[in-house]
Parts: C-alpha cells; sequence; structure tokens
C-alpha cells in the first residue's frame, strides 16, 4: 500500500476500502447513538464548527474550563467503548503496543474547518496520534512545533489514514476546509474524523 512522508506525517492513501469504510460509519453511528455528537466551545467560548463525541476510556472535550480528557459526556454518562473496527486500523499503522484510550470523532458539516492546532494535552508524546478520514475531502495543512512559519496541504480523501508520529508528533495541523458533497459515503454530506490517542 502507498504511504506518502510529508514533514514527518505518513499518510496512507485509501488504506480502508468502500466496504470498510462503510462498516466503520456503521460503527460511529453506534458511537453517536450511545454518546450523541455536541458543539464544543473553547475556553475563550467561541463555539467549533466541528460537532463531537468520543469513543474509549476517555473522551477529550473542550468547555470554558479548557482542554482536557474527561471520562464521561458531557451529559454525564460514560464514553462507549472504541469499535473493534477502529482499533484494527491502529494495530495495523500505529507501531504502538499499547491500544488507544481515546478516539475523538468529529463531524465537519458545511463549511465547517479546524484551526492550526498541537495535539498536546496526552501524557505520553512518544505514542503516535492515528487520524482516519470518512466521507468529504478535506484539505489538510501541516506545519511545525512552534506557530508560524511554511506549511504543506494536501488534500485527504475518505478512507485516507494519517500517522503523526516522531518528528510530527506535536507538529501543528489543521482542517483549511472541506469540499461538501465530494464523497457518497454520507448519505447528506460531510466528514468524519476519528482521532486515536494513547493519553497516558
Amino acid at each position: 500500500m502507498e504511504k506518502l512522508n510529508i514533514a514527518g506525517f505518513e499518510i496512507y492513501p485509501g488504506w480502508l476500502n468502500p466496504e470498510d469504510q462503510a462498516a466503520l460509519v456503521s460503527d460511529v453511528r453506534a458511537v453517536v447513538r450511545a454518546a450523541p455528537l455536541f458543539h464544543p466551545v473553547t475556553p475563550r467560548g467561541q463555539q467549533m464548527s466541528v460537532r463531537m463525541t468520543s469513543a474509549g476510556r476517555l473522551g477529550w472535550v473542550t468547555d470554558r474550563k479548557g482542554y482536557r480528557y474527561e471520562p464521561r459526556h458531557p451529559s454525564g454518562i460514560p464514553w462507549p467503548s472504541i469499535p473493534e473496527s477502529i482499533l484494527t486500523v491502529w494495530n495495523a499503522l500505529s507501531g504502538s503496543d499499547r491500544l488507544p484510550d481515546s478516539c475523538l470523532v468529529n463531524f465537519y458539516g458545511e463549511g465547517a474547518r479546524m484551526g492550526m492546532h498541537q495535539d498536546k494535552d496526552e501524557g505520553d508524546f512518544s505514542r503516535p496520534v492515528l487520524s482516519i478520514s470518512l466521507g468529504d475531502e478535506a484539505l489538510f495543512r501541516m506545519g511545525n512545533e512552534t506557530r508560524g512559519g511554511k506549511t504543506e496541504s494536501v488534500w485527504l480523501r475518505s478512507g485516507d489514514v494519517v500517522v503523526m508520529g516522531g518528528k510530527a508528533r506535536l507538529k501543528h495541523h489543521g482542517i483549511d476546509r472541506v469540499r461538501f458533497g465530494s464523497s457518497t459515503l454520507l448519505p447528506k454530506g460531510g466528514r468524519i474524523n476519528l482521532t486515536l490517542r494513547v493519553v497516558s
């Protein structure tokens, strides 16, 4: 299978075939039924354009109290387990001997984006972050450990997987825009991003 290495980000184009993608979407829908999507708010009080939920021992949340991991959904219910179909991708590509503690589910509707950020709320940066793209294409921008400087961009398509480890682990990255309606995987359009992390 083809692998691209851009600024230390390992990108596996089309790693998931259409049948596997559909199976993952079905499993994600079960996660969302158990722990509904919600609109997160940044510590400054700004509502993010994505909706999110989580699966696993811990879920990533943000509100006026800050960015952090919590053992429960904002409603108070525990997060559902990470589906085996998602763990299969982690086991195949992460190179980690630890299973992830958290699977963040981000849903990008029309006009949603994600500003440049670092994944740095975890306690062990030696473990990679693995990201799975499902649905509409998204322009993924990769930067540096410090803000600013030269960046590179690539279009992520449904079924692509990105592994951020080693020198890319703490690099800034984000989604500049989504080509809404570019995929037929989700009947009403949109993009699902699954981000798997070892928290501690």
